[in-house]
């Protein structure tokens, strides 16, 4: 028996000792039968020997979609679930796989389990493909002897993921698609129909004489043909790649244009409970894989780059090491709204903080679902509105002049 050294909160108190156990994952499950939410748990002996540091001869960045992991993770879990050995289910993946990328990745994995490391560390290897959320559940499902189980909730954790930003691309089309034809479709007008509008007022000698909004549409037209339109758009793109540059390195312009994105009208509730989402779950898997709770928010804070949620869960998990309860921590940071401290509370007290995590996930994952779906339905007469506004409201100012002498002659 190993004796592991333990830190933790335990009905809203915080609590550390000793506890002694096969290995981490039993010393984990035995906590939680206690109802102690881990935030440090380690054995107590030191380690002895330092692993010499292995490198691998090319990197993965590129080339594997996200849909790729997601096949190979739940064609894993399938065959492991079916019995397969686990070196027998990478060479059968290996020959399944058609694209090259993700077939090196299969066989590097498998390359590396044969020469005696463990399966978490193979996956480690490709932190560009596998991120430490994915590493660190395998882990944990080879300590528990449940590699099947947890490589399902990678399964159904990638899935939602992946749920998530289809949902928000599929809301951000529509609007994106019809804002750039109106735009698109009022600079042709301005560029080639207006100038035909423009000689044939100035042929009816009425240059000077035309309502104030046709002036406006001309002046526009005679602008954008003119070299002010050119450095009109180069001004633009100048800007557009100025500012990402300055998000990119100026870390105080990045905080602001991220809290900006949160209070964004309607785009901002759907960006915040996306990302409420995915952190619940993330938080859920780890703490029920035995994960102590702060390397759990630490994992966390990699689902999302707005720095607003980053910077609020790394305060938490500061305010775990003094020992002050999960709930205030998370009440004090107005980023998570107040049912989500609700839930946290009870998950606290309860010693069932992964279950309520769970809960959690599943809330803000119907929420979000809702207001994707409300979305949708409200930006749609918006921008039909608006193109109408757009391209009829111009069509009617080069039109003004002609219903003007019609009148005139009536």
């Amino acid at each position: 028996m190993l004796n592991f050294e333990y830190k933790g909160i335990s009905q809203g108190k915080y609590v550390e000792g000793e506890i002694e156990a096969l290995n981490n994952a039993e010393a984990a499950h035995k906590l939680k039968g206690q109802k102690v939410i881990i935030t440090k748990l380690k054995e107590v002996k030191k380690k002895k020997a330092v692993v010499k540091k292995e490198k691998t001869s090319f990197s993965f960045g590129t080339g594997i979609k996200a849909q790729e992991i997601l096949i190979f993770c739940k064609q894993f879990a399938t065959m492991l679930r079916a019995g397969l050995p686990v070196l027998n289910t990478l060479e059968m993946l290996e020959r399944q796989t058609t694209r090259p990328p993700m077939k090196k990745v299969i066989q590097t994995i498998k390359k590396d389990l044969e020469s005696g490391n463990a399966l978490s560390k193979c996956f480690s290897k490709h932190s560009k493909i596998f991120d430490t959320v994915v590493v660190n559940l395998i882990k944990a499902g080879e300590a528990s002897g449940k590699l099947d189980t947890f490589l399902q909730k990678i399964v159904v954790s990638l899935e939602k993921r992946e749920k998530i930003k289809s949902q928000i691309k599929s809301a951000l089309f529509y609007p994106g698609v019809l804002f750039s034809v109106a735009i698109l479709v009022t600079i042709f007008m301005l560029m080639n129909v207006v100038p035909t509008f423009v000689n044939m007022y100035e042929g009816m000698g009425m240059g000077d004489e035309l309502p104030t909004p046709t002036a406006v549409i001309m002046a526009m037209s005679e602008f954008v043909r003119s070299i002010g339109g050119l450095i009109l758009l180069i001004f633009i793109i100048l800007f557009v790649v100025g500012f990402k540059y300055l998000i990119s390195k100026n870390y105080n312009v990045k905080k602001a244009w991220h809290k900006i994105m949160l209070k964004l009208p309607v785009f901002g509730n759907l960006i915040n409970k996306s990302i409420l989402a995915k952190v619940s779950l993330v938080l859920g898997n780890l703490n029920q894989a035995g994960v102590d709770l702060i390397e759990s928010i630490d994992i966390a804070k990699s689902v999302t780059d707005n720095v607003i949620v980053i910077e609020a869960l790394e305060n938490i998990k500061k305010g775990i090491f003094s020992g002050e309860s999960l709930t205030n921590l998370f009440n004090k940071e107005k980023t998570f709204p107040p049912t989500f401290t609700q839930l946290i509370s009870v998950g606290e007290q309860t010693g069932s903080l992964d279950e309520m995590f769970g809960s959690v996930a599943i809330y803000y994952e119907e929420e979000f679902d809702v207001a994707v779906a409300n979305l949708a339905s409200l930006i749609e007469p918006i921008m039909i509105v608006f193109m109408g506004i757009t391209i009829g409201g111009l069509m009617l100012a080069m039109y003004a002049p002609i219903f003007n002498v019609g009148a005139i002659i009536g």
